[in-house]
This record gives C-alpha cells, sequence and structure tokens, in this order.
C-alpha cells in the first residue's frame, strides 16, 4: 500500500513541478513522512528528488539559459552546502508550535515560517501592476541563488523561491522550465552531497520503493514533456502563482 501511495504521489507532484519548477520534494517528503521516519522519509525524497532532476536534464536540459544558470546556480550550489551543513546543527532546535492532527504531530518551524513570509512577499508583489512590469537584471541573480540554494539545503524548500525569481527573467517556457531544473539539479548534488552519511542506511533497506516512485516521478516528466507545446509562458505563470499560494499556506501551517 505505501509503494503505491507514495508512486501516485510522485507521479502527480511530478507533473505538476515540471510547469512550476518546484513542487516534487515539497509534496513527497510528507507522503513519505506517513511511512517512515522523518530523517529516512527526507533521505529517500532526496533521492527521488535529484534521479527525477536528472531525468529532466536529459530531457530539456538544452534549452537552459546559461548566463542565467551561472549567475543563479553557482550562488544556489555554494549557498546549499552551507544551508545542508546548518540543518544538522538545528536538528534540536525547538519547533515555534506543534499540533496533532489525525494522530500524526505536526511541527511549524521558524525555517518554515521564513519561507512562507517570503513565498507571500514575492505573490503580493506578483499581484502589484507595476512589479508585472520588471524583470530581475542579471546583476540580481546571485542574491536569489543565494536565498534559494541555502533555504533548499537547509529545508529542501528551495524550489519556490527559485521559481519566483526565475519567472520575473523575461524566459520562454521552455528556457524557464529547463534553466530552473539545471539549477535544482546544482542544488541538488550539493545537499545530497552533505547528506550522503545520513542516507547509505535508509537507500539500501527500501530499493524497491525508491525505485518504483523513481519511475512514477519519470512517468510525469514524460507525460508533462507532452503537454508542454500546449502550455502558453502566461498559464506557467498562473500555475507558478497558485502553487505559490498552496505551498506558502501548507508551510505556515507546518503541514509540510
Amino acid at each position: 500500500m505505501e509503494v503505491f501511495f507514495i508512486c501516485l504521489v510522485a507521479l502527480g507532484a511530478s507533473l505538476l513541478t515540471l510547469f512550476s519548477g518546484f513542487g516534487l520534494g515539497t509534496i513527497l517528503m510528507p507522503a513519505m513522512a506517513i511511512f517512515f521516519p522523518l530523517d529516512t522519509a527526507i533521505a529517500l525524497t532526496a533521492v527521488v528528488h535529484f534521479a527525477n532532476n536528472f531525468f529532466k536534464l536529459i530531457l530539456l536540459g538544452r534549452s537552459a539559459r546559461r548566463d542565467v544558470v551561472l549567475r543563479f546556480g553557482a550562488s544556489a550550489f555554494a549557498a546549499a552546502f552551507l544551508g545542508a551543513k546548518i540543518l544538522f546543527l538545528l536538528e534540536s532546535v525547538t519547533p515555534v508550535l506543534s499540533y496533532s492532527l489525525g494522530g500524526r504531530i505536526f511541527e511549524v518551524t521558524f525555517i518554515k515560517l521564513a519561507v512562507a513570509a517570503l513565498i507571500i512577499l514575492f505573490l503580493v508583489l506578483e499581484m502589484s501592476p507595476a512589479f508585472s512590469k520588471i524583470s530581475f537584471p542579471l546583476k540580481f541573480l546571485p542574491v536569489g541563488g543565494a536565498v534559494s540554494g541555502f533555504l533548499g539545503g537547509l529545508s529542501g524548500h528551495q524550489g519556490a523561491l527559485r521559481a519566483a525569481f526565475l519567472v520575473r527573467c523575461n524566459l520562454s517556457k521552455e528556457s524557464f522550465i529547463a534553466t530552473g531544473v539545471v539549477i535544482a539539479c546544482l542544488v541538488d548534488v550539493s545537499r545530497i552531497f552533505v547528506y550522503s552519511g545520513h542516507l547509505s542506511s535508509s537507500v539500501g533497506e527500501n530499493k524497491l520503493l525508491l525505485l518504483s516512485a523513481t519511475l512514477a516521478a519519470f512517468t510525469g516528466v514524460f507525460a508533462g514533456t507532452r503537454l508542454l507545446k500546449k502550455i502558453t509562458m502566461a498559464a506557467v505563470q498562473k500555475i507558478v502563482s497558485a502553487m505559490l499560494a498552496v505551498i506558502a499556506l501548507l508551510l505556515a501551517l507546518g503541514l509540510v
């Protein structure tokens, strides 16, 4: 049952994340946590997340904007390493709020609240007519990459902020998706290098689950690429905004 449920979540989340640039890890990790301890859930999700991003890289990477990848991705890679290191130093920090729902314990942490606040800020700006005419000059991208990468290493929630920056960079839909994929791979490599000491036992004990979930995620990506030509950049922006709002709410409530 857990394999079927997790694979179903992986397939659906992978399809959504192809267009939005984020969502797989955020959605899949809570599903994993239903059946596994939190540390195991994080480790297993990291493996599926990287494999899925690498598959997207093979399919779509040629459309990435190299200048944006260089400016945003380099700082994201370095900051993700730092964030992942700090993650293990913050394991004992007391949550802001804990509560029980449906027999499970949910925790609202400072990190989740901070990420949710940043996402809401981007959404408010997005609704501003003046902001809709703004694109980010390349000189500001390293700052966005550092913030997104750091949070990716620290909590795994890097995609939402990355998408919020990239969607303002006047990229085509293909370039937006491909550029996000390349940057996501860089962040995954950086944080998995730090997580590696915590991955080996979890991977070895759950090979079937990992293989099944990864194949399901690949299926979602493949299906999404077939729909890509039918989706406009305006539709991609709407998907990003809608998912940003949902993720911000779930983070603020401690549900993801």
